[in-house]
């Protein structure tokens, strides 16, 4: 069991701003993230030995099922800020609330989704224009993951919150047991080993359920036990709390939109694009989106981090610091993403060689590759900002930047390209990816050096002279 006390505030709040504190609070959260990568990764993989047809369904419909799930995940990065802020504040019983209200939505958010999208999906497939002989895997792949949404709700909530309260290790062993456990039940359920029935594609989908439903128990059973009932009160805060939760909506719903613009539907336009040139396209985009994926997961754990940092010092009315610890973390994301582009550069072809041994699959992503290699850089800049200005509650600035570039940018460009200049043929829309991704990166670095979220006050409703402990009571 790991360590799951609050330490003292350190005196010297300049510890709190060194790189070595970051990396001791973003470490887990990057495990978390790149565990969480591998085991999609893996499964993709696991799928793609079903055949192309499979390999060209997993990913278009699991962007559709990310869909309304970035927009609770973007809703629910609101916790990790009100969270931190409360952290800093010194109000502990306020943390613990804050959870049950994200909760509460979370779960409503959901059987509201799943009604709707449930019988809507060979619909919505039809209308993006997937190949007819694909569409149907994606129905049944999309159906199973909108189940496991709902056991989702209680992962993300507990991830933000365990950030928020800087315990992100609490995630990270959560996290990795039901990734274990996925992997595992995917093998045992796309293949029927061991008795168990042969499903395909259905089987990947089944076993991201059962793993989401293992590493929800783990952060419940934390959550309310132990060190982190006696310092939060988890047991006594389950009140609804419309002033809580209309907190967590004023910030988390821009963040909620901005994300499912930013992730789930920049995926859906360019898979739609792209699907405009053949399952062998689709094949290859989805192999290199593995790849990318897997790639930027260090920079979001960094980022997601930075978030709960920079929460807790405007809390602690320590802004200054913010300035100091976003620069530091944007030069290793640079380092880290500019040694990435230059991998994806050398070893593009053994790369999509280990996903198809289709030549056309191949070709076409080593060209898609190129375009990975230079957006990733503008990626983990944009990604870093991002997690800054969250944690000010900056989020309004960050969903219209994200909509305006997804939709201008990708959506019109990349259509127009398909239309005007066929011969680019898959790589056009990429190019128009590309651009979008680094417009975003560039529009958050200004946003951040304007130094506007410093005005920004989340609690300037509340009376100003709240208590603030800097000593947590540990029973």
């Amino acid at each position: 069991m790991p360590d799951i006390s609050i330490p003292p505030v350190q005196n010297d709040a300049d510890y709190e701003a060194s790189l070595a504190y970051m990396l001791k609070v973003a470490a887990p959260m990057i495990v978390t993230t790149i565990s969480f990568t591998i085991m999609q990764f893996v499964d993709r993989y696991m799928v793609s030995l079903l055949g192309t047809n499979e390999l060209a369904a997993i990913l278009p419909s699991g962007f559709v099922s990310f869909l309304p799930g970035a927009f609770a995940i973007g809703s629910l990065t609101s916790l990790n800020t009100f969270v931190s802020q409360s952290l800093g504040r010194g109000d502990r019983k306020d943390c613990s609330n804050y959870f049950w209200q994200s909760l509460y939505m979370g779960f409503m958010y959901f059987l509201l989704v799943l009604v709707i999208m449930w019988p809507a999906a060979p619909w919505i497939f039809k209308i993006l224009g997937q190949p007819e002989e694909v569409r149907g895997l994606e129905v049944i792949y999309l159906r199973i993951i909108l189940y496991a949404n709902l056991v989702a709700v209680v992962n993300w909530s507990s991830n933000q919150f365990f950030m928020g309260i800087h315990k992100p290790i609490i995630t990270m062993y959560a996290s990795v047991c039901g990734q274990i456990v996925n992997v595992t039940f995917n093998y045992l359920l796309i293949f029927g080993k061991f008795g168990f029935p042969e499903m395909g594609i259905a089987g990947a989908g089944w076993g991201t359920f059962i793993g989401m439903a293992v590493a929800g128990g783990i952060n419940i059973f934390v959550f309310l036990g132990g060190n982190i009932n006696s310092i939060f009160q988890t047991r006594h805060t389950l009140n609804i709390n419309p002033g809580k939760m209309w907190d967590l909506l004023k910030v988390g719903l821009p963040a909620g939109f901005g994300l499912m613009v930013n992730v789930a539907l920049w995926g859906v336009i360019l898979f739609g694009l792209v699907g405009k040139f053949g399952k062998e396209a689709l094949a290859a985009t989805s192999a290199v989106l593995s790849y990318t994926s897997l790639a930027i997961m260090p920079v979001v754990g960094i980022g997601t981090a930075l978030t709960a940092f920079v929460g807790k010092m405007i809390g602690k009315g320590r802004k200054d610091l913010t300035v100091r610890q976003t620069g530091m973390c944007v030069r290793i994301a640079l380092i880290y993403m500019t040694i990435v582009g230059i991998c994806y550069f050398i070893f593009r072809d053994t790369m999509m060689a280990l996903w198809s041994d289709e030549e056309k699959v191949i070709e076409i992503g080593t060209r898609i590759l190129a375009c990975a290699a230079v957006y990733q850089i503008f990626h983990a800049v944009g990604v870093i900002y991002s997690g800054s200005l969250r944690g000010a509650g900056d989020t309004v600035w960050l969903a219209f930047i994200s909509a305006a570039c997804a939709l201008l940018i990708l959506g019109i460009g990349g259509l127009l390209v398909t239309i005007f200049l066929p011969s680019l043929n898959v790589v056009g829309p990429w190019i128009f990816a590309t651009l979008s991704i680094v417009t975003v990166g560039l529009a958050n670095r200004w946003r951040f050096r304007s130094k506007r979220w410093m005005s920004i006050d989340l609690f300037k409703r509340r009376s100003a002279d709240v208590p603030v402990q800097t000593e947590p009571t540990i029973e």
